[in-house]
Protein backbone atom coordinates (compact mmCIF):
# COMPACT_ATOMS: atom_id res chain seq x y z
CA UNK A 1 0.00 0.00 0.00
CA UNK A 2 2.71 2.19 1.02
CA UNK A 3 4.88 1.83 -2.50
CA UNK A 4 1.43 2.47 -4.32
CA UNK A 5 0.87 5.98 -2.37
CA UNK A 6 4.86 6.90 -3.61
CA UNK A 7 3.38 5.91 -7.45
CA UNK A 8 0.60 7.88 -6.53
CA UNK A 9 2.44 10.60 -5.23
CA UNK A 10 4.18 10.83 -8.95
CA UNK A 11 1.11 9.99 -10.92
CA UNK A 12 -1.34 12.47 -9.69
CA UNK A 13 1.12 15.33 -11.41
CA UNK A 14 0.95 13.40 -14.66
CA UNK A 15 -3.02 12.97 -14.86
CA UNK A 16 -3.70 16.75 -13.45
CA UNK A 17 -1.24 17.68 -16.73
CA UNK A 18 -2.96 15.03 -19.24
CA UNK A 19 -6.60 16.28 -17.91
CA UNK A 20 -5.09 20.22 -18.11
CA UNK A 21 -4.48 19.67 -22.07
CA UNK A 22 -8.06 17.94 -22.45
CA UNK A 23 -9.57 21.55 -20.85
CA UNK A 24 -8.06 23.36 -23.03
CA UNK A 25 -10.81 25.39 -24.42
CA UNK A 26 -12.73 25.38 -21.26
CA UNK A 27 -10.59 27.88 -18.79
CA UNK A 28 -12.92 27.38 -16.20
CA UNK A 29 -12.66 23.25 -16.32
CA UNK A 30 -9.10 23.53 -16.84
CA UNK A 31 -8.49 25.50 -13.85
CA UNK A 32 -10.69 23.30 -11.54
CA UNK A 33 -8.30 20.51 -13.17
CA UNK A 34 -5.65 22.43 -11.74
CA UNK A 35 -6.57 22.98 -8.45
CA UNK A 36 -8.22 19.48 -7.56
CA UNK A 37 -5.21 17.76 -8.76
CA UNK A 38 -2.80 20.11 -6.65
CA UNK A 39 -5.01 19.22 -3.62
CA UNK A 40 -5.18 15.60 -4.24
CA UNK A 41 -1.25 15.44 -4.42
CA UNK A 42 -1.42 17.23 -0.93
CA UNK A 43 -3.85 14.27 0.67
CA UNK A 44 -1.43 11.59 -1.17
CA UNK A 45 2.09 13.43 0.00
CA UNK A 46 -0.02 14.24 4.03
CA UNK A 47 -0.83 10.10 3.72
CA UNK A 48 3.22 9.10 2.96
CA UNK A 49 4.17 11.73 5.82
CA UNK A 50 1.79 9.91 8.67
CA UNK A 51 3.12 6.51 7.39
CA UNK A 52 6.71 7.61 7.81
CA UNK A 53 5.92 9.36 11.40
CA UNK A 54 3.92 5.88 12.15
CA UNK A 55 7.45 4.03 11.94
CA UNK A 56 7.41 3.09 8.24
CA UNK A 57 9.90 3.32 5.32
CA UNK A 58 7.74 3.85 2.29
CA UNK A 59 10.20 2.57 -0.89
CA UNK A 60 9.71 1.72 -4.62
CA UNK A 61 11.68 0.17 -6.86
CA UNK A 62 10.75 0.52 -11.04
CA UNK A 63 13.70 -1.23 -12.31
CA UNK A 64 17.73 -1.54 -12.73
CA UNK A 65 19.59 -0.47 -15.33
CA UNK A 66 22.82 -1.52 -14.70
CA UNK A 67 24.39 -3.62 -11.02
CA UNK A 68 24.00 -0.66 -8.48
CA UNK A 69 22.10 1.50 -10.54
CA UNK A 70 18.15 1.44 -10.32
CA UNK A 71 15.26 3.99 -10.75
CA UNK A 72 14.28 4.40 -7.28
CA UNK A 73 12.25 6.05 -4.65
CA UNK A 74 12.78 6.04 -0.58
CA UNK A 75 10.88 8.20 2.00
CA UNK A 76 12.88 9.33 3.97
CA UNK A 77 12.51 12.89 6.71
CA UNK A 78 14.58 15.11 4.46
CA UNK A 79 13.16 14.50 1.27
CA UNK A 80 10.01 14.81 2.95
CA UNK A 81 10.08 18.01 3.85
CA UNK A 82 10.41 19.05 0.61
CA UNK A 83 7.76 17.16 -0.82
CA UNK A 84 5.60 18.59 1.70
CA UNK A 85 6.60 22.41 0.79
CA UNK A 86 5.94 21.32 -2.40
CA UNK A 87 2.79 19.74 -2.14
CA UNK A 88 1.14 22.39 0.40
CA UNK A 89 2.54 25.50 -1.71
CA UNK A 90 1.37 23.83 -5.55
CA UNK A 91 -2.83 24.65 -4.65
CA UNK A 92 -2.04 28.37 -2.82
CA UNK A 93 -0.14 28.89 -6.21
CA UNK A 94 -2.43 27.32 -8.77
CA UNK A 95 -5.24 29.95 -7.17
CA UNK A 96 -2.45 32.48 -7.32
CA UNK A 97 -2.07 31.65 -10.77
CA UNK A 98 -5.82 32.19 -11.43
CA UNK A 99 -5.49 35.28 -10.55
CA UNK A 100 -2.61 36.74 -12.25
CA UNK A 101 -3.15 34.95 -15.61
CA UNK A 102 -6.63 36.10 -15.82
CA UNK A 103 -5.82 39.64 -14.53
CA UNK A 104 -3.00 40.14 -17.21
CA UNK A 105 -5.08 38.53 -19.97
CA UNK A 106 -1.41 36.02 -20.36
CA UNK A 107 -1.72 33.87 -23.32
CA UNK A 108 -1.36 30.18 -23.85
CA UNK A 109 -2.38 29.46 -20.48
CA UNK A 110 -3.05 25.85 -20.92
CA UNK A 111 0.42 25.18 -21.61
CA UNK A 112 1.79 27.33 -18.55
CA UNK A 113 -0.95 24.68 -16.17
CA UNK A 114 0.33 22.02 -18.36
CA UNK A 115 4.23 22.72 -17.62
CA UNK A 116 3.46 23.75 -14.27
CA UNK A 117 2.08 20.45 -13.12
CA UNK A 118 4.91 18.52 -14.99
CA UNK A 119 7.52 20.63 -12.60
CA UNK A 120 5.63 19.68 -9.94
CA UNK A 121 5.91 15.77 -11.03
CA UNK A 122 10.11 16.72 -11.02
CA UNK A 123 9.67 18.00 -7.84
CA UNK A 124 7.99 15.18 -5.97
CA UNK A 125 10.47 12.87 -8.00
CA UNK A 126 13.31 14.63 -6.67
CA UNK A 127 12.59 14.68 -3.00
CA UNK A 128 11.29 10.85 -3.05
CA UNK A 129 14.60 9.88 -4.88
CA UNK A 130 16.45 7.01 -3.60
CA UNK A 131 19.53 7.61 -4.91
CA UNK A 132 21.94 9.87 -6.81
CA UNK A 133 21.01 8.52 -10.29
CA UNK A 134 17.29 9.13 -9.58
CA UNK A 135 17.56 12.69 -8.27
CA UNK A 136 19.48 13.45 -11.02
CA UNK A 137 16.51 12.48 -13.58
CA UNK A 138 14.22 14.19 -11.99
CA UNK A 139 16.93 17.16 -11.39
CA UNK A 140 16.97 17.54 -15.19
CA UNK A 141 13.07 17.38 -15.78
CA UNK A 142 12.86 19.83 -13.60
CA UNK A 143 14.91 22.07 -15.29
CA UNK A 144 13.35 20.81 -18.58
CA UNK A 145 9.80 21.61 -17.55
CA UNK A 146 10.24 24.71 -16.41
CA UNK A 147 12.21 26.29 -19.70
CA UNK A 148 8.65 27.34 -20.68
CA UNK A 149 7.77 29.24 -18.14
CA UNK A 150 10.56 30.95 -18.45
CA UNK A 151 9.88 31.86 -21.76
CA UNK A 152 6.27 31.90 -21.59
CA UNK A 153 6.08 35.12 -22.70
CA UNK A 154 7.74 34.66 -25.71
CA UNK A 155 9.68 37.47 -26.80
CA UNK A 156 12.95 38.66 -26.77
CA UNK A 157 13.76 38.96 -23.27
CA UNK A 158 12.41 35.65 -22.47
CA UNK A 159 14.16 34.10 -25.01
CA UNK A 160 17.22 35.48 -24.33
CA UNK A 161 16.85 34.55 -20.22
CA UNK A 162 15.75 31.25 -20.73
CA UNK A 163 18.72 30.53 -22.89
CA UNK A 164 20.54 31.69 -19.74
CA UNK A 165 18.69 29.56 -17.56
CA UNK A 166 19.21 26.40 -19.40
CA UNK A 167 22.43 26.70 -20.48
CA UNK A 168 23.86 27.19 -17.33
CA UNK A 169 21.72 24.75 -15.30
CA UNK A 170 22.29 22.31 -17.98
CA UNK A 171 25.79 22.44 -18.40
CA UNK A 172 26.30 22.38 -14.61
CA UNK A 173 24.54 19.45 -14.02
CA UNK A 174 26.21 17.59 -17.02
CA UNK A 175 29.54 18.31 -16.49
CA UNK A 176 29.75 18.77 -12.93
CA UNK A 177 26.95 16.57 -11.16
CA UNK A 178 27.28 13.80 -13.58
CA UNK A 179 30.90 13.14 -13.27
CA UNK A 180 29.89 13.51 -9.44
CA UNK A 181 27.39 10.75 -9.18
CA UNK A 182 29.76 8.55 -11.88
CA UNK A 183 32.71 8.53 -9.48
CA UNK A 184 30.67 7.71 -6.18
CA UNK A 185 29.29 4.75 -8.34
CA UNK A 186 32.68 3.74 -9.32
CA UNK A 187 34.00 4.22 -5.96
CA UNK A 188 31.41 2.41 -3.63
CA UNK A 189 29.33 0.37 -6.27
CA UNK A 190 26.20 2.61 -5.53
CA UNK A 191 24.31 5.29 -5.52
CA UNK A 192 21.94 4.45 -2.92
CA UNK A 193 21.54 7.56 0.08
CA UNK A 194 22.62 6.08 3.11
CA UNK A 195 22.46 7.12 6.57
CA UNK A 196 26.24 8.22 7.62
CA UNK A 197 27.33 8.94 3.88
CA UNK A 198 28.23 6.10 1.02
CA UNK A 199 31.65 7.05 0.42
CA UNK A 200 33.31 7.34 3.49
CA UNK A 201 35.32 4.16 3.18
CA UNK A 202 36.13 4.90 -0.26
CA UNK A 203 37.89 8.54 -0.27
CA UNK A 204 39.82 10.80 1.71
CA UNK A 205 42.50 14.32 1.44
CA UNK A 206 41.73 16.26 -1.04
CA UNK A 207 39.77 13.59 -3.47
CA UNK A 208 36.89 14.53 -0.55
CA UNK A 209 37.29 18.38 -1.91
CA UNK A 210 37.09 18.24 -4.81
CA UNK A 211 33.88 15.38 -4.94
CA UNK A 212 32.42 17.99 -2.72
CA UNK A 213 32.81 21.10 -4.87
CA UNK A 214 31.78 19.03 -8.18
CA UNK A 215 28.74 18.16 -6.13
CA UNK A 216 28.08 22.03 -4.99
CA UNK A 217 29.06 23.60 -8.18
CA UNK A 218 26.81 21.14 -10.17
CA UNK A 219 23.86 21.51 -8.93
CA UNK A 220 23.63 24.60 -9.80
CA UNK A 221 19.85 25.34 -9.03
CA UNK A 222 21.54 25.94 -5.32
CA UNK A 223 22.33 29.21 -6.63
CA UNK A 224 26.34 29.69 -5.31
CA UNK A 225 27.97 31.95 -6.85
CA UNK A 226 29.34 31.82 -9.61
CA UNK A 227 26.83 29.53 -11.15
CA UNK A 228 23.84 31.79 -9.98
CA UNK A 229 22.74 34.17 -13.15
CA UNK A 230 20.43 31.45 -14.60
CA UNK A 231 18.18 32.87 -11.90
CA UNK A 232 18.09 36.65 -12.13
CA UNK A 233 17.72 36.13 -15.82
CA UNK A 234 14.86 34.03 -14.82
CA UNK A 235 12.34 36.91 -13.85
CA UNK A 236 11.22 37.53 -17.17
CA UNK A 237 8.87 35.02 -16.30
CA UNK A 238 5.54 35.75 -14.90
CA UNK A 239 5.24 35.77 -11.40
CA UNK A 240 3.67 32.65 -10.77
CA UNK A 241 6.52 31.09 -12.28
CA UNK A 242 9.11 33.21 -10.55
CA UNK A 243 7.20 31.56 -6.88
CA UNK A 244 7.69 27.96 -8.53
CA UNK A 245 11.51 28.84 -9.28
CA UNK A 246 12.34 30.29 -5.99
CA UNK A 247 9.75 28.66 -2.93
CA UNK A 248 7.70 25.84 -4.50
CA UNK A 249 10.19 23.45 -6.83
CA UNK A 250 13.47 24.66 -8.18
CA UNK A 251 15.43 26.54 -6.02
CA UNK A 252 14.71 24.19 -3.04
CA UNK A 253 15.17 21.41 -5.50
CA UNK A 254 18.68 22.50 -5.44
CA UNK A 255 19.37 23.25 -2.03
CA UNK A 256 17.59 20.29 -0.75
CA UNK A 257 19.81 18.33 -3.22
CA UNK A 258 23.03 19.53 -1.55
CA UNK A 259 21.95 18.96 1.94
CA UNK A 260 20.98 15.45 0.93
CA UNK A 261 24.42 15.01 -0.72
CA UNK A 262 26.04 16.16 2.55
CA UNK A 263 24.45 14.13 4.80
CA UNK A 264 23.55 10.83 2.96
CA UNK A 265 26.17 10.90 0.19
CA UNK A 266 29.67 11.86 2.63
CA UNK A 267 28.21 11.70 5.58
CA UNK A 268 28.39 15.13 8.36
CA UNK A 269 32.05 13.17 10.04
CA UNK A 270 33.36 12.54 6.86
CA UNK A 271 33.62 16.31 5.56
CA UNK A 272 34.12 17.43 9.31
CA UNK A 273 37.45 15.56 9.12
CA UNK A 274 38.53 17.74 6.12
CA UNK A 275 39.73 20.86 6.56
CA UNK A 276 39.72 21.55 2.81
CA UNK A 277 36.37 21.47 2.60
CA UNK A 278 35.93 24.68 4.43
CA UNK A 279 36.86 26.04 0.99
CA UNK A 280 33.68 25.61 -0.32
CA UNK A 281 31.95 27.15 3.00
CA UNK A 282 34.12 30.40 1.98
CA UNK A 283 32.21 30.26 -0.86
CA UNK A 284 28.73 30.10 0.16
CA UNK A 285 29.26 32.75 2.56
CA UNK A 286 30.77 35.18 -0.16
CA UNK A 287 27.79 34.69 -1.80
CA UNK A 288 25.16 35.15 1.03
CA UNK A 289 27.18 38.85 1.26
CA UNK A 290 27.70 39.56 -2.16
CA UNK A 291 23.86 38.37 -3.49
CA UNK A 292 22.88 41.12 -0.60
CA UNK A 293 24.80 43.69 -1.94
CA UNK A 294 23.86 43.26 -5.63
CA UNK A 295 20.23 43.66 -4.23
CA UNK A 296 20.49 46.75 -2.54
CA UNK A 297 21.61 48.22 -6.04
CA UNK A 298 18.33 47.26 -7.78
CA UNK A 299 15.15 49.30 -8.43
CA UNK A 300 13.15 46.59 -10.67
CA UNK A 301 11.32 44.53 -7.43
CA UNK A 302 11.56 41.34 -9.37
CA UNK A 303 15.11 41.33 -9.51
CA UNK A 304 15.88 42.43 -5.89
CA UNK A 305 14.04 39.44 -4.42
CA UNK A 306 15.66 37.25 -7.25
CA UNK A 307 19.20 38.37 -5.22
CA UNK A 308 17.79 38.16 -2.09
CA UNK A 309 16.88 34.62 -2.95
CA UNK A 310 20.38 34.01 -4.10
CA UNK A 311 21.93 34.84 -0.64
CA UNK A 312 18.89 33.15 1.54
CA UNK A 313 19.86 29.72 -0.69
CA UNK A 314 23.16 30.11 0.46
CA UNK A 315 22.07 30.42 4.08
CA UNK A 316 21.37 26.90 3.51
CA UNK A 317 24.38 25.41 1.27
CA UNK A 318 26.12 26.96 4.62
CA UNK A 319 24.37 25.41 7.38
CA UNK A 320 24.82 22.18 5.93
CA UNK A 321 28.78 22.83 5.39
CA UNK A 322 29.05 24.04 8.81
CA UNK A 323 28.72 19.87 9.44
CA UNK A 324 27.15 20.07 12.80
CA UNK A 325 23.89 19.00 13.83
CA UNK A 326 22.74 22.21 14.55
CA UNK A 327 23.26 23.68 11.69
CA UNK A 328 21.51 20.85 9.64
CA UNK A 329 18.91 21.51 11.54
CA UNK A 330 19.31 25.40 10.36
CA UNK A 331 19.33 24.52 6.78
CA UNK A 332 16.49 21.87 6.82
CA UNK A 333 14.40 24.73 8.85
CA UNK A 334 15.74 27.37 6.56
CA UNK A 335 13.99 25.38 3.35
CA UNK A 336 10.82 25.51 4.33
CA UNK A 337 10.68 29.36 6.15
CA UNK A 338 12.20 30.96 3.08
CA UNK A 339 9.59 29.06 0.71
CA UNK A 340 6.50 30.85 2.87
CA UNK A 341 8.03 33.51 3.54
CA UNK A 342 9.60 33.99 -0.57
CA UNK A 343 6.79 32.87 -2.14
CA UNK A 344 4.71 35.72 -0.34
CA UNK A 345 6.99 38.16 -1.91
CA UNK A 346 6.65 37.03 -5.20
CA UNK A 347 2.81 37.02 -4.70
CA UNK A 348 2.77 40.28 -3.66
CA UNK A 349 4.87 41.75 -6.63
CA UNK A 350 2.87 39.83 -9.07
CA UNK A 351 -0.73 41.41 -7.59
CA UNK A 352 1.25 44.96 -7.63
CA UNK A 353 2.11 44.47 -11.29
CA UNK A 354 -1.52 43.22 -11.81
CA UNK A 355 -3.04 45.65 -10.66
CA UNK A 356 -1.13 48.65 -10.88
CA UNK A 357 1.36 47.83 -13.78
CA UNK A 358 4.59 49.08 -11.16
CA UNK A 359 7.41 47.52 -11.30
CA UNK A 360 10.15 49.31 -10.06
CA UNK A 361 10.69 49.92 -6.09
CA UNK A 362 10.89 53.59 -6.65
CA UNK A 363 7.09 53.61 -8.16
CA UNK A 364 6.05 52.47 -5.09
CA UNK A 365 5.25 55.35 -2.16
CA UNK A 366 2.06 55.40 -0.80
CA UNK A 367 1.13 51.92 -2.46
CA UNK A 368 0.20 50.79 1.17
CA UNK A 369 -2.76 52.30 1.15
CA UNK A 370 -4.11 51.39 -2.05
CA UNK A 371 -3.18 47.58 -1.41
CA UNK A 372 -3.22 47.21 2.41
CA UNK A 373 -3.40 43.61 1.98
CA UNK A 374 -0.91 43.04 -0.17
CA UNK A 375 1.81 44.95 1.42
CA UNK A 376 0.61 43.47 4.91
CA UNK A 377 2.13 40.38 3.40
CA UNK A 378 4.98 41.56 1.77
CA UNK A 379 5.96 42.99 5.28
CA UNK A 380 5.57 39.38 7.05
CA UNK A 381 7.80 38.43 4.23
CA UNK A 382 10.46 40.91 4.23
CA UNK A 383 10.05 39.90 8.32
CA UNK A 384 11.16 36.72 7.91
CA UNK A 385 13.84 37.06 5.19
CA UNK A 386 15.37 39.55 7.13
CA UNK A 387 14.67 37.55 10.73
CA UNK A 388 12.33 39.33 12.73
CA UNK A 389 9.81 37.49 15.13
CA UNK A 390 6.88 36.44 14.81
CA UNK A 391 7.97 35.29 11.29
CA UNK A 392 9.63 31.85 10.49
CA UNK A 393 12.78 33.03 9.13
CA UNK A 394 13.94 33.97 12.90
CA UNK A 395 13.85 30.53 14.00
CA UNK A 396 16.07 29.22 10.92
CA UNK A 397 18.73 32.00 11.57
CA UNK A 398 18.61 31.36 15.40
CA UNK A 399 19.66 27.14 14.78
CA UNK A 400 22.25 28.98 11.92
CA UNK A 401 23.87 31.11 14.33
CA UNK A 402 23.57 27.92 17.30
CA UNK A 403 25.14 25.80 14.65
CA UNK A 404 28.02 28.42 13.62
CA UNK A 405 29.02 28.97 17.38
CA UNK A 406 28.67 25.69 18.21
CA UNK A 407 31.30 24.91 15.14
CA UNK A 408 33.37 27.71 16.65
CA UNK A 409 32.56 28.98 12.73
CA UNK A 410 32.90 32.20 13.86
CA UNK A 411 33.17 33.80 10.56
CA UNK A 412 29.61 32.88 9.52
CA UNK A 413 28.43 34.21 12.80
CA UNK A 414 30.00 37.26 11.46
CA UNK A 415 28.64 37.24 7.72
CA UNK A 416 24.97 36.37 9.05
CA UNK A 417 24.83 39.25 11.28
CA UNK A 418 25.97 41.46 7.78
CA UNK A 419 23.48 39.77 5.91
CA UNK A 420 20.99 40.32 8.48
CA UNK A 421 21.95 44.18 8.05
CA UNK A 422 21.60 44.25 4.48
CA UNK A 423 18.39 42.67 4.37
CA UNK A 424 17.18 45.25 6.60
CA UNK A 425 18.21 47.45 4.31
CA UNK A 426 16.91 46.39 1.28
CA UNK A 427 13.83 45.71 2.31
CA UNK A 428 12.95 48.00 5.16
CA UNK A 429 12.71 51.12 2.37
CA UNK A 430 10.49 49.13 0.40
CA UNK A 431 7.96 48.81 3.25
CA UNK A 432 8.14 52.33 4.47
CA UNK A 433 7.90 53.87 1.47
CA UNK A 434 4.65 52.43 1.15
CA UNK A 435 3.32 53.14 4.06
CA UNK A 436 4.91 56.47 5.06
CA UNK A 437 5.52 58.42 1.32
CA UNK A 438 3.16 59.79 -0.33
CA UNK A 439 2.77 58.82 -3.94
CA UNK A 440 2.44 62.10 -6.07
CA UNK A 441 3.50 60.43 -9.77
CA UNK A 442 -0.20 58.70 -10.50
CA UNK A 443 -2.87 60.41 -8.21
CA UNK A 444 -5.33 60.30 -10.78
CA UNK A 445 -4.48 56.29 -11.52
CA UNK A 446 -7.75 54.11 -9.64
CA UNK A 447 -6.43 51.07 -8.72
CA UNK A 448 -6.51 48.64 -5.60
CA UNK A 449 -5.76 45.04 -4.32
CA UNK A 450 -5.48 42.80 -7.28
CA UNK A 451 -8.04 39.97 -8.49
CA UNK A 452 -9.30 38.20 -4.87
CA UNK A 453 -7.50 34.74 -5.58
CA UNK A 454 -4.49 36.06 -5.69
CA UNK A 455 -5.01 38.17 -2.24
CA UNK A 456 -6.01 35.21 -0.92
CA UNK A 457 -2.94 33.60 -1.77
CA UNK A 458 -0.65 35.61 -0.73
CA UNK A 459 -2.54 36.22 2.68
CA UNK A 460 -2.35 32.65 3.17
CA UNK A 461 1.35 32.18 2.65
CA UNK A 462 2.03 34.74 5.04
CA UNK A 463 -0.06 33.39 7.31
CA UNK A 464 2.13 30.29 7.05
CA UNK A 465 4.96 32.30 7.33
CA UNK A 466 3.67 33.51 10.88
CA UNK A 467 2.44 30.01 11.56
CA UNK A 468 5.77 28.49 11.49
CA UNK A 469 6.85 30.82 14.02
CA UNK A 470 4.29 29.09 16.23
CA UNK A 471 3.67 25.40 15.80
CA UNK A 472 7.06 24.59 14.26
CA UNK A 473 6.93 21.02 16.18
CA UNK A 474 6.46 18.73 13.03
CA UNK A 475 8.74 20.24 11.00
CA UNK A 476 11.66 19.81 13.94
CA UNK A 477 10.06 15.74 14.35
CA UNK A 478 10.85 15.50 10.93
CA UNK A 479 14.25 16.98 11.21
CA UNK A 480 14.95 15.33 14.44
CA UNK A 481 14.32 11.74 12.57
CA UNK A 482 17.64 12.34 9.94
CA UNK A 483 20.29 10.50 10.68
CA UNK A 484 23.29 11.85 10.06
Amino acid sequence: MLNLLIAFSLVVPLIGAVGILIADKKPNLREACTLLTSVVLLFVVVKIFLALRGGETPELTLFELLPGLEIKFTVEPLGMLFALVAAILWPVNSLYSIGYMRGNAEKHQTRFYFFFAIAIFGAIGVAFAGNLLTLFLFYELLTLSTFPLVTHKGNDSAKSGGRVYLGILISTSIGLLLPAIIWVWELAGTTDFQAGGVVPQYVEGGTVFVLAMLFVFGIGKAGVMPVHRWLPAAMVAPTPVSALLHAVAVVKAGVFSVVKVVVYVFGIDTLGAEPSVDWLLWFALFTIVAASTVALRQDNLKKRLAYSTISQLSYVVMGALILVPLSVTGAALHIIAHAFGKITLFFAAGSIYTSSKKTEISQLNGIGRRMPWTMAAFTVGALSMIGIPPAAGFLSKWYLLSGAIAADQYIAVLVIFISTLLNTAYFAPIVYAAYFKRDRSDTMLNYGEAPLPAVVALCFTALLTITLFFFPQTVFELIQMIET
